[in-house]
C-alpha cells in the first residue's frame, strides 16, 4: 500500500529541490519591474507546461480509446484532462499573483490571458459533459470525441493566437521571453527541473484518480454479482 515507484521518489526529490531552489537561487538583478517576483517563473510557467503535457496525454488517450475501446484508456483520458484543468487553475492563480505585482492588476485584456480563460472553460465543459451523460458507453465515446476536437482549439487559444497579437505577456506578440534576462543560465538550473517536477506531480494525482475509478468500478461489479446471487 505504501510502496512508491521510482518516479514517485524522483518527484518528491525534485519538488523539494525546486521549492528550495526557487527561493534560494540567485536571480538576475536587472529585470526591471519584475524584481524578485521573477522567481514565480519556477512555479507559474512549469504549471502551464504541465497542463499542456497532461492535456496532450489526455488527447492521445482519447484517440487510443476510440481505436480500441479499452476502458483503461478512457480512465486515463479523463483523469489527465481533469488534472490538467487543476494545473491550469494553479497556473491562473499564480499568474494573477504575478500580474498584481508587475502590472498592478490581477487581470488585463490580454490575448494570452483571455485565451487561457476560454480554454479552461472549454475543459470545464468537458467535465460537465462527462457528468451529464448517464449511459456509460455513450459517455465514454462522446467525451473522447469532444476531447480530440478541443485540444487543437485550446492550443490555438493559448499559443498561436497570442503569438500573432499584441500582448504584454512575456514571450507573446512582440514581447521578450525570460531567456533575455537569464544571460548566465543560472535560472535554468531550477526551471527545467521544475517543469519535470510539476508534471510528474500532476501525473501522480492523475494516476491516483485512475486507481480510484478502477476500485470503484470493481466494487460496483462485485456488488452486482452479490445481488444476482442473493
Amino acid at each position: 500500500m505504501f510502496k512508491l515507484s521510482w518516479w514517485k521518489y524522483l518527484t518528491i526529490a525534485l519538488m523539494v529541490y525546486v521549492l528550495a531552489g526557487g527561493i534560494l537561487i540567485k536571480v538576475p538583478g536587472d529585470v526591471g519591474m519584475l524584481d524578485q517576483t521573477i522567481r514565480n517563473l519556477f512555479y507559474h510557467v512549469p504549471m502551464w507546461f504541465s497542463m499542456i503535457l497532461l492535456l496532450l496525454g489526455s488527447w492521445i488517450m482519447s484517440m487510443a480509446y476510440l481505436s480500441t475501446f479499452k476502458i483503461q484508456y478512457h480512465r486515463w483520458a479523463s483523469a489527465l484532462a481533469i488534472t490538467g484543468l487543476v494545473a491550469g487553475f494553479c497556473g491562473i492563480f499564480t499568474g494573477m499573483l504575478w500580474a498584481s505585482s508587475t502590472w498592478g492588476s490581477p487581470w488585463t485584456r490580454d490575448p494570452k490571458l483571455n485565451g487561457a480563460a476560454i480554454g479552461l472553460l472549454i475543459y470545464i465543459a468537458y467535465w460537465i459533459l462527462r457528468k451529464s451523460i448517464t449511459e456509460p458507453e455513450k459517455n465514454r465515446k462522446i467525451a473522447a470525441i469532444y476531447n480530440i476536437f478541443v485540444f487543437p482549439i485550446f492550443i490555438a487559444l493559448i499559443w498561436i493566437i497570442p503569438k500573432m497579437s499584441a500582448s504584454i505577456h512575456p514571450g507573446s506578440g512582440d514581447t521578450v521571453g525570460f531567456n533575455t534576462y537569464d544571460l548566465d543560465g543560472n535560472m535554468r538550473l531550477v526551471f527545467y527541473p521544475a517543469v519535470l517536477a510539476w508534471t510528474l506531480f500532476f501525473v501522480w494525482i492523475a494516476e491516483i484518480r485512475v486507481r480510484i475509478r478502477a476500485l470503484v468500478a470493481k466494487n460496483e461489479f462485485l456488488n452486482q454479482d452479490i445481488e444476482q446471487i442473493v
